[in-house]
């Protein structure tokens, strides 16, 4: 089985190609990049799929990143994906960021606990723990960076992603040992490849996941209808 793999979720843009029977992907590519996602996807998506032989053509399956991370981001790759799927006529996948970031850990672990985390800012992080054998610990969740360590455990703590010094800092400060290994601040494009080949498309659905509520909520209709009540009766000045 042939793959395509796309992430635009966080701060790089990349692609590759990968056979469900080799080791290494046919191409890939990797722009990092805080914004732009759009202009350069497609671009970037004509580069790699032209170096495997029967180019879109050759496909079995899309895998996409599908968050936590940029709403624009997010949006851009699957919007990217599912165009390609329904012009193939092949399934679609959706694969966690956090998911893909802890992946190149799990089999190295040693018995510590692998941690993905995603700066969220304001002193918190989207993260996820991983114990022997990929087994969940954590499961994905939006929260403060000491809420986080604490729900965690005892550790030892093997940490990645962009949250990754907040939450080490934090576990140092406990009296936990802790590890930021890498300064990974996007997963590895291969990794989302060989997830999204091993992911059931039916049970691992295209679209945003979504661990925080939007900041900006909008306003509810009667409260809209009262404002505009209000400017209409409203006292004009004289001209």
């Amino acid at each position: 089985m042939r793959i395509l793999a796309i992430d635009t979720a966080l701060p790089a843009c990349s692609a590759c190609v990968l056979d469900s029977d080799a080791a290494e992907p046919i191409s890939f590519e990797t722009l990092p990049m805080a914004r732009g996602h759009a202009e350069a996807l497609l671009p970037l998506l004509e580069r790699v799929v032209a170096h495997a032989e029967g180019g879109f053509a050759s496909l079995d399956r899309v895998a996409v990143t599908v968050g936590p991370g940029s709403f624009t981001g997010i949006r851009v790759g699957l919007s990217a994906a599912r165009a390609i799927a329904v012009a193939r006529r092949i399934p679609v996948t959706g694969v966690s960021t956090l998911a893909a970031l802890a992946a190149p850990l799990i089999l190295g672990s040693d018995g510590a606990i692998v941690v993905a985390a995603i700066d969220a800012l304001h002193g918190s992080v989207y993260v996820t723990g991983y114990g022997s054998g990929g087994r969940t610990i954590l499961s994905p969740r939006h929260s403060p960076v000491r809420d986080a360590v604490r729900a965690l455990g005892a550790g030892p703590l093997r940490i990645t992603g962009s949250g990754a010094p907040m939450l080490a800092i934090e576990a140092w400060t406990m009296g936990l040992k802790a590890e930021v290994v890498g300064e990974r601040i996007a997963p590895d494009i291969a990794y989302v490849a060989r997830l999204g080949l091993a992911a059931d498309p039916a049970s691992a659905p295209a679209r945003p996941l979504y661990l925080k509520a939007p900041d900006a909520k909008p306003q509810k209709a009667p409260a809209v209808a009262r404002a505009g009540e209000e400017e209409e009766e409203a006292p004009r000045l004289p001209s």
